[in-house]
């Protein structure tokens, strides 16, 4: 019996106990690596994931719920730990940086897709697989002290609109691939994504806040409340075409103030940091066959050369852009730039649509060449961005920052480094 055979009849409970080890030990090895923890987790999913040793199937229903909740609750905590009165103070700089971040790498996927023989909207939507982004480096800048400064909270905001705005560019492309562009459908498309941000900021926000005070005096109720409040978000997001992250995103901001100082918050987020969040980074690790990564990266080495160069290159100059328009120290800039870098959920989805979009022609809108592009894209950019983002942590003082003319730190006694 080989290993994947042997892998296929583990018993559940022996599956959980493995998981239970390896969250035990990645980041006692990482520390020891000098990697990110988060790092470690996805390296861990790709060896003992169904490409490598088979220790874990890859297509296990409970497996795939831990890594979607994982998924959810990264985004919900993001949402939970924004500054609200900082976020409304500097809204214009986040929509600054949303734009900044958005269109350079925009227009340089458009670029290179053209480059490299696609259509004009292929390359539209190659630009828009660059334009967003996943905070999956998030913690490390929470460990730091660093959640609620400026620069942070900036990146933070932007990536509302870089999300938002992506995921209409793929609604946009898939229906005009399908169909033909339609202005109808345009219209329709906007009017939903309107609705959708007033019910979750306005509507949610007061729904839950008013749940929160009626029924949330317990930690049981609250827990609960805010595990219902991220469903429903995500539901909500799914049920008009738009990716779950940006509900569950959206949720937390909506009831960020009721629920900031309670303990019900910090229990929730030691389960989803512990557990939930680390099967969502080892499960991401399944999705990498070493034999397509090695193969793509010789047989296209210039696509895939010119997809991550052209990620990495438009990303850090918007940050730098920016950063020096605002007169931010260099590590704040470079903090700003590695946030942005990882490419996990929300290009993930759009590839994958992409790539199941079809028209009467039988023609992909996205072919395999690109998914295997865009696979070793989120490889190469899920493990630069942590461990630029912690070796930038360790670099932003409260000192360097607060000798800033923007502050982007307040003085709250913490230094930056610690933890």
């Amino acid at each position: 019996m080989n290993m994947e055979a042997a892998a296929i009849h583990l018993p559940p409970m022996a599956r959980f106990a493995i998981v239970m080890f390896l969250l035990l030990a990645t980041p006692y090895a990482a520390r020891r690596l000098h990697i990110p923890a988060v790092v470690g987790y996805i390296l861990v999913g790709i060896v003992v994931g169904p490409h490598v040793l088979s220790v874990l199937p890859g297509n296990s229903k409970v497996g795939e719920f831990f890594a979607e909740l994982g998924k959810l609750l990264l985004m919900f905590f993001v949402g939970l730990e924004i500054d609200m009165q900082q976020f409304r103070e500097n809204s214009r700089k986040s929509l600054v940086f949303g734009l900044a971040t958005f269109t350079l790498p925009m227009v340089a996927g458009t670029a290179i897709g053209l480059i490299f023989g696609y259509s004009p909207l292929s390359a539209i939507l190659i630009g828009s697989l660059l334009a967003s982004h996943t905070l999956i480096a998030y913690p490390i800048v929470l460990k730091a002290g660093l959640a609620r400064s400026l620069p942070v909270t900036v990146t933070v905001g932007a990536t509302i609109l870089t999300d938002m705005l992506s995921l209409l560019v793929l609604a946009v492309c898939v229906t005009t691939h399908k169909s033909g562009f339609s202005t109808e459908s345009l219209a329709i498309q906007l009017a939903e994504l309107g609705l959708f941000i007033f019910l979750m900021v306005f509507v949610l926000g007061r729904t839950g806040r008013w749940l929160f005070k009626r029924l949330g005096q317990t930690d049981e109720a609250s827990f609960a409340l805010m595990l219902g409040i991220v469903g429903v978000g995500a539901a909500l997001a799914e049920t008009l075409h738009l990716e779950g992250i940006l509900g569950a995103f959206l949720a937390g901001i909506a009831v960020n103030e009721a629920v900031r100082d309670t303990s019900a918050k910090e229990k929730i987020e030691f389960l989803g940091n512990v557990f939930f969040i680390p099967c969502f980074f080892i499960v991401t690790g399944f999705l990498v066959d070493v034999r397509i990564f090695a193969s793509t990266l010789s047989s296209q080495a210039a696509l895939v050369a010119s997809i991550v160069f052209g990620l990495l290159a438009s990303k850090w100059l918007a940050a730098q852009a920016v950063g020096r328009a605002w007169k931010y120290p260099a590590a704040t800039r470079g903090l700003m730039a590695s946030l942005t870098f990882p490419q996990v959920a929300a290009t993930l989805a759009t590839a994958i649509v992409g790539y199941q979009a079809v028209n009467a022609a039988g023609e992909r809108l996205l072919d395999e060449r690109m998914l295997n592009a865009v696979l070793v894209l989120v490889v190469v950019t899920s493990v630069v961005g942590p461990i630029l983002t912690e070796r930038y942590a360790r670099r932003v003082t409260d000192k360097s920052l607060s000798a800033s003319p923007a502050s982007p730190l307040p003085h709250n006694g913490r230094n930056a480094t610690s933890a």
